[in-house]
């Protein structure tokens, strides 16, 4: 009894499932669509206008969930708390001012950061991933985001699968589907439909968007696309937004910092303000504000500002960041695990020559020998002789003038069977028929590969191939058997072989790749080259570069290592070659249990294993999908050059970032301290709530400029991490010296001065915002004096504008409403006193400090590393399933 195939519903756009179970003829025949010509482009357009976009989920700047990040804050909601008492007790100019001054926090943070996503949003929008479908007849290369349901479309080793495909034929042909079922091992593919019903992970009759073509070839027709695939139902269901970076669990972990110190001085002051019989509620209020006080509110604003400005810096010299906080996690790089070909090399391969086995008397004709095998040997099918998207080494096998002169001879020759290449075997098979009936089997590949399979290798074939390794070239092994009768190619077809010659390609050095590995190494930054090369290849490159004095390890070497030897071997290894997929992972992830951050750069299939285990993935726009899929950063160039100017970008940020920090903790916890202090000896409270806000949000919005400051060229020399311990010790040891400037302008004002209240916190308001701001260009270097570092102009203009501002509101007409009163002329000669005297105390103070801190800077030890990486890996694992098909 024969089983029905299931009636195809009109709509064309149906579950794959349905499809897989029903013939491909009959696919192809409710989709519309001609298996050999594929849509008309009036057809694509009225499908695209229908279906939408291939795309299941994009980066997108959202208002409101930008200006919820502002708002869930537990500090804004103290303030907003006080802010309401006030007004119910009648202090309703407190509370409006309050209001005024966490609506303008909020606003200038939410505005820099809406913009720094608006900036991701742009980046993201650059970066596409191509297929090949067809289209009126002809294969060409699309953006995957403008696939509908009918096209037909070629995959591809390497290619990660663009929609629900339904397979209409297969050349070996295995998808990795476990980004969907969870599935480690590779799943065949045929054309055949399945049964009614089918799982999921059993649908060998399609392939599914997010996978990624494993082996083989094939050619389908899609049958869903976007959020209609079994991806992107998935997707539309998760919550895609990724865990936190390093950078971010280390500003998290700084603001729990803030927490406690504010927490503390908060319970503490208001205990004794209520013990001193001050007032409850002006003790609440000074309390909240000391809290606010000591927390640099803007510090979001200023990393926002601080990563938009450096991503289209970054930009402009052709690095794309797929998430502005991993620039961060770029300047922490110590180690670069980097691929060969197109990085160090040229990228161009070139065809040189031929070798053949036994020349006799005819070397020229021995010669188009070899290349005839191999010219047959190749998966291209077009007419001119150019695959879309083909192999590079048989694009120059083609390109070259000696395979254009061979092309008449080939059309004696009939393909029956091919068998692809794949990074396993690292081989490729084809069956042929020549006119007279004579099959043959052909294999090319990796010459170590192609020989272990022949029969009678002459000495003279292998000291040909250790003469070309040695010279730095590419070789290629060709070999071939008789195979009558045989009508498909199988892995036991590849034995018993005859090595009929060798194919010599070039790659040479790039001319710029030895001084950008000169730029790395004055970064701090260790080069290791890991390929699939043959180790002498790659050693002979690396000398030619200045890259030499390590060892090579292969992968059989590393898979008799455990992780302990590994370790130790990375140290001294240049080169790792002849390395699997998992060797790659597996040496990332063993160096990084190291301190210091690891980065891979890769652009292929077999790259991606390795490129999500590195704290930074780096790729390029050429990659494969998958690659670009798993990198966190994309360089429009494959140049070491850029690399180093992104590091040197990531590193820049983060030294400007930890400047703000250092200055507002240690400042604001100085300024702090002496209002509490104060605050017990005076009969009335130091600095009222209101310009206690008032005060930190001039300081804050001086220091927006922070991200335009130059840095010094030692700062970028090494890697940096953030360091809670350091930054601590930091604000305990500099916030003291703010104080003592802060008690002695108490004595001025209440024994020089004889001010009341409103003069007194007048004084202390012009001198507080004075000390804290100016004190921005003896921190923002270790260089002694700070003067031989030299500030950016807009930071320079801001600090003095607000330094200004804070002078002369005193003496304007809202200096009532704030609680001022106008100062005598002769306080300003003291306090131009006071400021010369604490910048020479805060150089003493550098000078001691860094000399006992012995090198335990800020930029010196991460905090928690294991731990970061464990957060680290589940969100690049996060970001794999979700970022796919992204345009």
């Amino acid at each position: 009894m024969t089983a029905t195939a299931p009636t195809l519903p009109a709509d064309p756009v149906r579950g794959v499932v349905s499809a897989a179970a029903s013939p491909a003829e009959d696919v192809l025949r409710a989709l519309g669509v001609s298996a050999d010509q594929g849509l008309s482009g009036d057809e694509v357009l009225r499908r695209q206008a229908e279906y939408g976009p291939n795309a299941v989920a994009s980066h997108k700047a959202r208002v409101l969930a930008v200006l919820w990040h502002q708002l869930r804050s537990p500090l804004l909601g103290l303030l907003l708390a006080a802010a309401v008492v006030s007004f119910l007790v009648g202090e309703r100019s407190d509370a409006v001012i309050i209001g005024v001054i966490v609506a303008v926090s909020v606003g200038l943070g939410f505005v820099n950061e809406y913009r720094a996503e608006k900036a991701a949003e742009a980046l993201h929008s650059q970066i596409h991933h191509e297929t090949v479908v067809l289209r009126d007849g002809r294969p060409v290369e699309v953006d995957v985001t403008v696939l509908v349901p009918g096209d037909v479309v070629e995959l591809r080793l390497g290619d990660v699968v663009p929609a629900d495909i339904r397979l209409l034929a297969v050349t070996g042909l295995e998808c990795d589907e476990s980004v969907l079922t969870g599935e480690s091992l590779p799943v065949d593919k045929n054309p055949d439909p399945v049964p009614a019903g089918t799982p999921l992970a059993e649908l060998a009759g399609c392939a599914l968007m997010g996978t990624v073509v494993h082996a083989g070839t094939g050619r389908g027709i899609a049958v869903a696309t976007g959020p209609r695939t079994e991806f992107g139902k998935i997707a539309a269901g998760l919550d895609t937004h990724p865990l936190d970076t390093a950078f971010q669990v280390g500003l998290r972990k700084f603001s729990m910092l803030l927490v406690y110190v504010a927490g503390a001085l908060t319970t503490s002051i208001f205990v004794m303000n209520v013990v001193l019989h001050k007032p409850i509620i002006d003790a609440l209020l000074f309390s909240l504000a000391i809290a606010v006080g000591i927390t640099p509110q803007l510090l979001p604003a200023v990393v926002s500002t601080s990563l938009a400005a450096g991503s289209r810096r970054m930009s402009k010299r052709r690095v794309l960041v797929k998430r502005l906080v991993c620039i961060e996690d770029l300047g922490d790089v110590d180690m670069l695990f980097t691929d060969k070909t197109g990085t160090l090399t040229a990228g161009r391969i070139d065809y040189e020559r031929a070798v053949p086995v036994a020349s006799g008397d005819d070397a020229g004709a021995a010669q188009e020998v070899v290349l005839r095998w191999a010219l047959l040997c190749t998966e291209n099918s077009a007419a001119d002789g150019q695959a879309v998207g083909g192999n590079p080494l048989d694009q120059a096998l083609w390109q070259s003038a000696a395979g254009q002169a061979q092309r008449p001879a080939l059309a004696d020759y009939t393909r029956l069977a091919t068998l692809p290449f794949d990074h396993e075997r690292r081989m490729a098979s084809t069956l042929v028929r020549d006119a007279a009936g004579q099959a043959t089997i052909i294999t090319k590949g990796a010459p170590e590969s192609v020989l272990d399979r022949c029969l009678d290798v002459p000495d003279a074939a292998r000291k040909a191939l250790e003469t070309e390794f040695a010279a730095g070239n590419r070789v290629v092994a060709v070999a071939t058997r008789s195979a009558d009768g045989a009508t498909q190619v199988t892995l036991d077809n590849e034995e018993g072989l005859t090595l009929i010659g060798l194919l010599v390609f070039l790659d040479p050095p790039k001319q710029d790749a030895a001084g950008a590995l000169r730029r790395l190494a004055d970064l701090g930054i260790a080069v290791k080259v890991v390929t699939g090369d043959n180790a002498a290849v790659a050693l002979k490159v690396c000398r030619d570069l200045g890259l030499g004095g390590g060892e090579a390890l292969t992968g059989a070497d590393i898979e008799v290592l455990d992780d302990a030897r590994l370790a130790a071997a990375i140290a001294t290894t240049t080169v790792f070659a002849r390395v699997s997929p998992e060797d790659k992972a597996r040496i990332v992830r063993v160096q990084r249990l190291s301190v210091g951050g690891v980065a891979f750069l890769g652009d292929g299939v077999n790259d991606a294993l390795a490129l999500h285990a590195a704290d930074v993935g780096i790729s390029v726009d050429s990659a494969t999908d998958v690659a670009k899929d798993a990198a966190d950063v994309i360089l429009l160039e494959k140049d070491l050059d850029v690399l180093a100017d992104g590091v040197t970008e990531g590193r820049r940020i983060f030294a400007n970032t930890i400047k703000y920090v250092l200055m507002g903790t240690s400042s604001n916890f100085g300024n702090m301290a002496s209002a509490a202090g104060a605050s017990l000896f005076l009969s009335f409270l130091p600095m009222l709530p209101s310009q206690i806000l008032l005060n930190n949000l001039l300081y804050d919005t001086s220091q927006l400029a922070i991200p335009t400051d130059n840095v010094d060229a030692e700062q970028l020399r090494r890697p940096s991490h953030w360091d809670i311990g350091f930054i601590r010790r930091f604000m305990i040891c500099f916030g003291p010296l703010s104080s003592v400037f802060d008690f002695l302008t108490f004595a001025v004002m209440l024994w020089v001065f004889h001010s009341g209240p409103e003069q007194f916190r007048s004084g202390w308001f012009v001198e507080s915002l004075a000390t804290q701001t100016l004190v921005v260009f003896a921190i923002r270097t270790r260089r002694i004096p700070f003067f031989r570092s030299h500030p950016s102009l807009p930071l320079t203009l801001a600090a003095l504008a607000v330094v200004a501002i804070g002078a002369v509101l005193p003496a304007t007409p809202l200096a009532h409403t704030l609680g001022f009163q106008p100062l005598p002329v002769t306080y300003f000669a003291a306090l131009a006193g006071m400021v010369a005297g604490y910048l020479v105390l805060i150089e003493i103070g550098k000078k001691i400090f860094y000399r006992v801190a012995s090198g335990d800077t800020a930029t010196s030890v991460p905090t928690a590393p294991l731990d970061n990486r464990r957060r680290h890996l589940l969100r690049r694992a996060t970001h794999f399933s979700t970022a796919t098909q992204t345009g």
